[in-house]
């Protein structure tokens, strides 16, 4: 099957935390290495700071921002960015904002009248709620992208990766691969596991990013460098 690679990817995850923007990132460097303009979007964050000169930042964002060579006022990425680190359905609920998959893809297909790739980074796993009828997965789905899981590689991530892709499967969507990402502390046994998964997903094996080395882990409150991106971009590769 031919993937529509320049067209861009969805990127969902195993869980919240697991590595989906470190990987977005790496993927957009990969893209614009190769001549593909390339840029990132996130239908919904949840979780600012503020930033030395009093401006409103989400790290998520400002990861996109960096690897698609923007700068932190250049071109709106997400349509919703709210304040609070938490489930953002139920943020938007107590703020009385409306997350609407609409305005998502409204978004979304102005960016791809733009640019030859947009690669977009989901919330949290694949089927986090917007609203009490919509979840990421029914935007995922209206997109019609390929898909890339990210498995945070820790106890557990088996049973979610595997769920996942039978939940992606059941949307009809491809999924174009995976990758393995290190934690902060290394699973026991890893080696182990990833072939498990190896075994199990029915999708290319994209590589395993090991965990960054101390120089280039962020801190809290910050995008990843461009350094760190490079780095992970490094040890992926792109769907063929």
């Amino acid at each position: 099957m031919t993937l529509r690679t320049s067209a861009g990817f969805f990127i969902t995850g195993t869980d919240t935390e697991v590595g989906k923007t470190l990987v977005s990132g790496a993927l957009i460097l990969k893209l614009r290495e190769d001549g593909i303009r390339t840029i990132g979007f996130k239908p919904v964050v949840a979780g600012t700071y503020v930033d030395a000169s009093g401006q409103k930042l989400n790290e998520d964002l400002e990861t996109l921002r960096i690897a698609s060579g923007l700068n932190t006022r250049e071109q709106s990425l997400c349509p919703f960015v709210l304040d609070v680190a938490a489930a953002p359905h139920i943020v938007a609920q107590q703020n009385k904002v409306h997350l609407d998959a609409t305005r998502i893809l409204d978004e979304f297909n102005t960016l791809t009248s733009v640019f030859d790739s947009v690669v977009v980074e989901g919330v949290g796993g694949f089927l986090v709620p917007l609203n009490e009828q919509e979840d990421l997965g029914d935007v995922a789905q209206a997109m019609d992208l390929p898909v890339i899981l990210v498995v945070g590689m820790r106890l557990g991530c088996i049973n979610h990766a595997l769920l996942t892709c039978e939940a992606m499967v059941s949307r009809q969507l491809t999924i174009a691969g995976w990758v393995a990402n290190t934690l902060s502390e290394e699973m026991p046994s890893l080696a182990e596991n990833i072939q498990t998964l190896k075994d199990r997903i029915f999708a290319p094996f994209l590589g395993i990013i090991p965990n960054l080395p101390p120089h280039l882990q962020k801190s809290e409150n910050a995008p990843y460098s461009i350094e760190a991106l490079r780095f992970a971009a490094g040890h992926i590769k792109l769907p063929e």
